[in-house]
C-alpha cells in the first residue's frame, strides 16, 4: 500500500492545488510538494501563488535545511512524481530504480529541431534516454503529443505512458446550476480567457466570429486576459465592426475567471502548439460549456470527443474555427447538450479526486510487478498521436 507521494515541481500554482488537496486527503502527512524555485515575477502579477499555502507545501529553495529535507524525502517515498524540476532531486532514486512518474508535457513541442541542440539533447539523453532500464520509471503525459515525442523521437517510456494533465478546479456546481448561470443572458455568450499573446492566437477568434455576425448569428464576444496583443486584437475587432457586442475584460484572478467561464455558453481555446496542456479546455469542460479547441493542444484529444464533448479545429485555421462555432449557433439546444456531457465526463473521470485515487491504484499495482492501465481518462493508456494527422 503506497503510504508516501512526492510531488516535485518549480512552484506550487493553482493549476496542482487541487489534485494535491485530494492527495493530502488521502495521505495526510504522507504526502508533500516539493517547490524547487520561487514564482516567477510575471506570473505573479498575474494573481497565481496567492493562494494559502497548504501545510504538505516544502519550500527548498528557502533553506539549506530544506533541501536536505526534500532530497530525503524524494528519496524515501514509495512514489515521486517529478514535473519540472532540477534533475538532483531524483538521482539517488532513479539510481535505486525506485517507482518514479515523469510528469510532462510535450518535450518537443518547439519542433523537432531540438534534439539537434547538444545541451538539449545531452539533457534528453541523460534525463530520459540514459533512463530506458529503469524498470519502475514511467510517464505521466500532460498532453496527446507526449507520448509520440518520448516514444517515437527519444525512444524512451515504451508501453510505459499514461494520460494525465492538470486540474485546476474541482467542481461544486450542480450542472442545473451551472445551466441556470448560462440562462441568465438572452444573448449566447462566446468567452476566451489567456494571457494576449502571438501563440495564444485570439485573432482566429476575431475572424470567426466576424464571419458569424457577417451571417447573422447574436452573440456576445468576451476577452479576460491581458497582454502585448491586446491592442492588435482591440483593433482588429474595431476593423470588423464588432465593438458592439465584444468585451475585454482585462485581468481577471483564477476565480473570477471560472466565474466567467460558468456563465458563459460557449468557451474557445485557440492556441498553437507551444500549448503544452491547454488548462483553459478542462477548465472550459468542467463548467458545463460547449467547447471549441485548437487541434494542437495536448489537451484536446483527450478530453475533446469530436461531436460528443465538443468540437477540435485545425490548428491555425479561423475557416476551421467558424465551421465549428456555427454548428454551435445555429443549435444552441445541441450546443447546451454538448456542454452537459463535457461536465459530466469531467465530473466523473478528469477531476482531482479521480485522478489522485488513480495515481494511487496504478502506483500500487506498479510496486506489485504488475502491469496496470485504466480504461478510459487519467491513468489509462496514452497512445501515440502525431500532431499532423489529428486533423480536429
Amino acid at each position: 500500500m503506497v503510504k508516501t507521494l512526492v510531488l516535485i515541481s518549480n512552484y506550487f500554482n493553482h493549476h496542482q492545488k487541487a489534485f494535491c488537496d485530494e492527495m493530502y486527503k488521502k495521505l495526510g502527512d504522507g504526502f508533500r510538494f516539493v517547490e524547487t524555485e520561487p514564482m516567477e515575477e510575471f506570473r505573479s502579477k498575474m494573481g497565481w501563488g496567492k493562494e494559502d499555502i497548504p501545510p504538505y507545501v516544502l519550500k527548498c529553495h528557502l533553506s539549506a535545511d530544506n533541501d536536505r529535507l526534500a532530497l530525503r524525502l524524494s528519496e524515501e517515498a514509495d512514489v515521486v512524481i517529478m514535473g519540472t524540476a532540477p534533475e538532483k532531486y531524483v538521482k539517488n532514486r532513479l539510481d535505486a530504480d525506485k517507482l518514479t512518474f515523469r510528469l510532462s508535457e510535450r518535450p518537443l513541442k518547439e519542433g523537432r529541431w531540438k534534439i539537434f541542440v547538444p545541451y538539449l539533447a545531452k539533457k534528453f539523453y541523460i534525463n530520459h534516454i540514459s533512463r530506458r532500464g529503469n524498470r519502475y520509471l514511467y510517464c505521466l503525459c500532460a498532453g496527446a503529443y507526449v507520448a509520440s515525442d518520448f516514444e517515437f523521437l527519444l525512444g524512451s517510456y515504451r508501453d510505459k505512458c499514461y494520460k494525465f494533465g492538470y486540474f485546476p478546479f474541482p467542481e461544486s456546481k450542480t450542472y442545473e446550476e451551472l445551466s441556470a448561470l448560462k440562462m441568465q443572458s438572452d444573448r449566447v455568450r462566446i468567452l476566451w480567457c489567456g494571457r494576449f499573446l502571438k501563440l495564444k492566437r485570439a485573432d482566429l477568434l476575431v475572424r470567426a466570429a466576424s464571419a458569424m455576425k457577417d451571417k447573422g448569428y447574436d452573440f456576445e464576444l468576451e476577452f479576460v486576459g491581458d497582454g502585448e496583443e491586446e491592442k492588435h486584437i482591440r483593433e482588429m475587432v474595431k476593423e470588423c465592426g464588432m465593438e458592439d457586442r465584444t468585451a475585454f475584460m482585462g485581468y481577471m484572478s483564477p476565480e473570477d475567471t471560472r466565474a466567467e467561464m460558468e456563465k458563459a455558453d460557449i468557451y474557445v481555446c485557440t492556441s498553437n502548439k507551444l500549448e503544452g496542456w491547454g488548462a483553459v479546455i478542462y477548465e472550459g469542460l468542467s463548467a458545463g460549456c460547449a467547447t471549441i479547441a485548437t487541434s494542437a493542444a495536448g489537451a484536446t484529444p483527450f478530453l475533446i470527443k469530436d461531436g460528443e464533448t465538443g468540437y477540435a479545429y485545425r490548428s491555425g485555421d479561423w475557416r476551421s474555427l467558424a465551421d465549428k462555432l456555427e454548428l454551435y449557433l445555429k443549435d444552441t439546444a445541441g450546443a447546451r447538450l454538448m456542454g452537459k456531457r463535457a461536465y459530466e465526463l469531467m465530473n466523473t473521470q478528469w477531476n482531482p479526486a479521480e485522478a489522485a485515487e488513480r495515481v494511487l491504484t496504478v502506483s500500487e499495482h506498479l510496486i506489485r510487478g504488475e502491469s496496470f492501465f485504466f480504461d478510459a481518462g487519467p491513468l489509462s493508456r496514452a497512445p501515440l498521436i502525431y500532431e499532423n494527422r489529428y486533423k480536429g
